[in-house]
């Protein structure tokens, strides 16, 4: 049976990570773009002698020649500069929407059926920016960055109560960065409230940590930023897909009338399956953290009105 094939524009650290997580599940044939020249072909060829070592029937491409995602099942789009010391947030935005929003009609030309998992930041305004461009209904373009900041928010709190990740659950909403959104009622640790476990100052610093994680990470970096868990987080939704396991999880999408928002894209707890989006999931909010939804999205408002007028510009 041939494997779907599966296009990353991208092969930095996010990229590379993510590609190497999907060929050791087996998942998918693998393409990866990268407009460096030789970059991308070097790391594919990497990733094919990892196939063969492993004895698994993956194939791998890489390039710079967006031909190559013609067909693809679904496009990770990872592209982008990553804020350096100095620069401003229009800053970064203007830079990765002048690379994402080609790539954006790249994919429509080629791969016009494709699901396109957007992780570029500022992750919110650049699914924009994708959905807008390709044209795509808004089912088939995700932001992932909730899966990300809820692995996030979940390790944390397993290291503060010394337990197994695995037996703690929660959800982080809004925009991926200053704004998210902890949902506190939905963080459990083997089915008990957090909030039974921990004073109320303990639960928000474990949240402020969770906001400021991916800082740092690049505080103890120096050269670089996290690319292990957002390429799980990729990899979680690319599962959810292929597999159609309509697996709830928090990605950014774009809201009409859900959570009280409409025409913008923030985080929300999304059930995915094989075409993408297969529903929006309303699960209930304080009054605090509805008001914090609706601060992110009129951040993420501000930020497609200045794309808006720098492309009209």
């Amino acid at each position: 049976m041939s494997l779907p094939t599966i296009t990353i524009v991208g092969a930095g650290q996010v990229g590379a990570t993510t590609a190497h997580l999907l060929l050791m599940k087996g998942l998918a044939d693998l393409v990866l773009l990268d407009v460096v020249e030789g970059l991308a072909k070097g790391k594919a060829l990497d990733l094919a002698q990892a196939a063969a070592t492993e004895g698994l029937p993956v194939r791998v491409a890489g390039g710079t020649d967006d031909a190559a995602m013609a067909g693809s099942r679904l496009v990770v789009v990872t592209a982008g500069l990553a804020r350096k010391p100095g620069m401003s947030r229009e800053d970064l935005l203007d830079a990765n929407a002048a690379i994402v929003g080609p790539i954006a009609d790249q994919i429509a030309a080629r791969a016009p059926e494709a699901v396109v998992v957007v992780v570029t930041n500022p992750l919110d305004i650049m699914t924009a920016l994708v959905l807008k461009r390709t044209g795509f209904p808004r089912a088939r373009v995700v932001g992932m960055a909730g899966a990300l900041d809820s692995g996030r928010l979940c390790a944390f709190v397993a290291e503060r109560l010394q337990v197994s990740p695995a037996s703690v659950q929660g959800m982080v909403l809004g925009s991926h960065g200053d704004l998210m959104v902890s949902v506190k009622s939905s963080i459990t640790v083997d089915g008990k409230p957090l909030a039974s476990l921990l004073p109320p100052q303990e639960v928000d610093q474990l949240i402020a940590r969770t906001r400021d994680a991916g800082a740092e990470i690049v505080a103890l970096l120096k050269t670089s930023s996290a690319y292990y868990a957002p390429a799980t987080g990729v990899v979680q939704m690319i599962q959810a897909v292929l597999r159609d396991a309509h697996a709830v999880l928090p990605a950014s999408v774009r809201l009409e009338g859900e959570y009280g928002l409409r025409e913008v894209c923030i985080g929300v707890p999304v059930e995915l399956g094989a075409q993408g989006v297969a529903k929006i999931v309303t699960m209930p909010l304080t009054d605090d953290e509805q008001h914090a939804l609706h601060r992110a999205a009129e951040q993420v408002r501000e930020g497609i009105a200045h794309v808006t007028a720098k492309a009209a510009a």
